[in-house]
């Protein structure tokens, strides 16, 4: 979206010819890169450009998609990313930033976009330590779509007083991401105490009869609580965008609610959100 702006601009200011600017709207659609179709056009339907899910792809496929959406402009994001693909990643994008713990390589500002200050924040709470790699997921991927985000860790159940502690701080967020595995109690206990949306994640940390985080999810789905809706297990990703999403909505005027996001507001790609 950014780089469609730029050179609509460079045209009209006579500094680009026709011929550049039908070569840069043939591959707007998207890009074929033989293994994969970039779609550079989703950040023009969505707001949001699209995101690389990392896993199964070769640290080479990973490279080419990230050239081809820098070429395009705007954010970057690739999650579940391993350590060794992103070591080679960033020998050659040396601008961007890889966190061990989420799995995901990042670039938190686009060149040349800014963003108005958000009035609310996007909070992600988790219930424990453990959960810490879910959560970081969620909260890189709604920072690198523009939102400010609070983070809230190992406030879960087994010592209440910590989530009560943080009543006032609770107010100040737009959306919320609860992050739990165990029994998944976490995210009823928050939506019983805020007013505005909580997305919950089950996480597959727990003892044998947790499921691998299938315990947490159907507790979280039976949630007594209203106002939550629930991700998949482990999918930080998702609860991110979700968050970000509603974030957006909730900071911009009624008017323009269902206006796609301009330049200025940063973006990634869609994802299916279980509910």
């Amino acid at each position: 979206m950014r780089r469609l702006v730029e050179i609509l601009e460079a045209y009209k200011r006579g500094t680009v010819d026709l011929e550049a600017v039908l070569a840069f709207l043939k591959r707007l659609p998207f890009e074929d890169l033989s293994f994969a179709k970039v779609d550079h056009h989703r950040s023009l339907r969505r707001g949001y450009p699209e995101v690389i899910y990392g896993e199964g792809k070769s640290a080479e496929q990973i490279l080419k998609i990230l050239q081809a959406m820098d070429r395009a402009g705007g954010p970057l994001l690739a999650t579940r990313v391993s350590s060794e693909k992103a070591e080679e990643v960033l020998k050659h994008f040396p601008d961007l930033s890889y966190d061990a713990a989420a799995r995901v390589i990042y670039r938190k500002d686009p060149r040349g976009c800014e963003r108005p200050p958000a009035r609310r924040s996007v909070q992600v709470l988790c219930a424990g330590s453990s959960d810490l790699p879910v959560a970081e997921e969620a909260a890189i991927t709604a920072e690198v779509l523009g939102q400010k985000v609070e983070r809230f860790y190992d406030v879960g159940v087994a010592g209440l007083h910590r989530l009560l502690s943080l009543r006032e701080e609770l107010d100040r967020a737009a959306a919320y991401v609860v992050v739990a595995g165990m029994e998944g109690a976490l995210p009823s206990v928050v939506a019983g105490l805020v007013a505005r949306p909580v997305i919950a994640v089950p996480t597959s940390v727990g003892y044998g009869a947790s499921f691998g985080g299938i315990a947490a999810l159907l507790g979280m789905l039976n949630s007594c609580a209203p106002g939550v809706a629930v991700v998949n297990i482990d999918n930080g990703f998702g609860a991110g965008y979700l968050a970000s999403m509603i974030a957006d909505m909730a900071d911009a005027a009624p008017h323009e609610r269902l206006r796609p996001h301009g330049p200025e507001r940063g973006g990634c790609h869609g994802t299916r959100i279980q509910t």
